[in-house]
């Protein structure tokens, strides 16, 4: 087990130096066994010796999902099939999957990244993991499972669902650390409670959470339901899986990116133009170290911002904000963009709602009508008795508007429900329920 932990503490330049280097070795790479990088970079007038610094990434043309599609399924890869030993992709919900690949150095460096996010959010060796990641197909259950073990500490590979058997496994095998999405681990929570146990006064320690956009107030939920340290972990598969970058547990401000494998951009997501560190815009990749299926400024639509100075962890290397949301998850109600993860911190700090919410979209005429779905405690539930007639409900009902107008600056059309009516996820939770299209259809 060898850690480049050095890297996380090097001076930009030293950085920069090894960055320029690894991206010219994956431009060269690209351009020559990857007919469609080497079409795009003639197109462009690019050759790759003229990438000679950092900024000559900004020359190179970008890559989108759809050209992952376009070029289903291996077209991409700049290996030979024989190199490769592992194949990942989306689920395919919308059409042809997301096909990406690994070689066997591609699955080693990945194992070392994760196990390095592990050591960043608090992990050791010897814990006890309990991993209700998903496995397949998805990169998050085998991802966190190689880093797990790399890094010198028994893997539970629970993957995710069977909630009552996750929680008698963590009972148990007593796990200091759990990873899942955020969503899901508070259903495991909700159960627990609902059988009695107090999920304060079970082993875990820290828990690493991702693989959906959450909230500041859904962190609080977390720590303070489970007595943990939560921090956020970003990877998406087109750019290698989860350990992209991920929160160390003494700041929990902004996620570390693991610089040496990964080069980061941010920019205007309607005029592609490079934005400086701060700013809000759609984060961009590029692979550094990727052998089976490099990427050159990959699009990835998720909305950050980038702080380049050093954190109070001693780390110096650059860290992204927590994905505000996706580009095409975005919702623009009369005429003010808005994400979901805006609205969920306006309902979580409402101790009177359980964490489950969904925005439902609907077609009304002409316009489009969202509704905030949430729904009530238990306990406050039981405070009032009825839902319909409860001068508390009305109050807060009063209260939620105006936190959201003073927070979104828009008025939103709240549904509280009874407890347990929103849907429950063993995975990435539903947050917007698009019903536009089953209106056009005549559903």
């Amino acid at each position: 087990m060898v850690f480049n932990i050095e890297m996380e503490t090097m001076s930009r330049e030293e950085i920069q130096k090894i960055q320029l280097a690894r991206l010219k070795e994956t431009v060269k790479r690209c351009y020559e066994n990857v007919p469609f990088h080497k079409q795009n970079f003639d197109d462009a007038g690019i050759k790759p010796e003229d990438i000679q610094s950092l900024e000559d990434l900004q020359r190179l043309p970008f890559m989108k999902k759809t050209d992952l599609r376009e070029n289903y399924p291996f077209n991409l890869f700049a290996v030979d099939m024989k190199e490769v030993v592992r194949i990942h992709g989306s689920s395919g919900t919308k059409g042809k999957p997301t096909v990406v690949g690994y070689t066997k150095k591609d699955i080693e460096n990945w194992s070392e990244i994760v196990a390095r996010a592990i050591c960043c959010a608090g992990g050791r060796p010897g814990d006890i993991f309990h991993n209700a990641y998903g496995y397949g197909l998805f990169t998050g259950g085998l991802g966190l499972h190689y880093g797990i073990e790399y890094l010198g500490a028994a893997a539970v590979p629970i993957s995710g669902g069977n909630t009552p058997r996750q929680i008698t496994l963590i009972e148990d095998f007593k796990p200091r650390g759990i990873a899942a999405t955020p969503s899901y681990v508070l259903n495991i929570v909700e159960e627990m409670e609902r059988m009695g146990i107090d999920p304060r006064q079970t082993s875990l320690e820290y828990g690493i959470f991702g693989a959906e956009p959450w909230s500041e107030e859904m962190r609080e939920q977390l720590e303070e339901k489970l007595s943990i340290k939560a921090v956020d972990i970003y990877g998406l598969s087109e750019v290698m899986g989860p350990g992209v970058s991920i929160e160390c547990y003494e700041a929990q401000d902004g996620l570390h990116i693991a610089e040496d494998h990964f080069l980061a951009e941010i920019i205007d997501p309607n005029t592609s133009e490079v934005l400086p560190y701060g700013a809000e815009g759609e984060l961009v990749f590029t692979s550094l170290t990727k052998e089976a299926f490099p990427v050159i400024r990959y699009r990835t639509g998720d909305i950050a911002s980038l702080n380049p100075e050093k954190c109070k962890c001693g780390r110096t290397t650059i860290r992204m904000s927590r994905i505000k949301g996706r580009a095409d998850d975005m919702l623009i109600i009369r005429g003010v963009n808005v994400f979901p993860t805006e609205i969920e911190s306006v309902l979580l700090s409402f101790k009177q709602l359980a964490p489950y919410y969904q925005v439902v979209v609907e077609r009304d005429g002409a316009l489009d009508r969202f509704e905030v779905h949430c729904e009530l405690t238990s306990e406050f539930m039981h405070k009032i008795q009825d839902l319909e007639n409860s001068e508390d409900v009305l109050k807060l009902v009063k209260d939620i508007g105006q936190a959201m107008k003073n927070a979104l600056g828009v008025s939103v059309l709240l549904r509280i429900n009874q407890p347990n009516t929103i849907p429950r996820s063993e995975g990435k939770a539903i947050r917007i329920v698009d019903n536009r299209n089953k209106v056009l259809m005549g559903k």
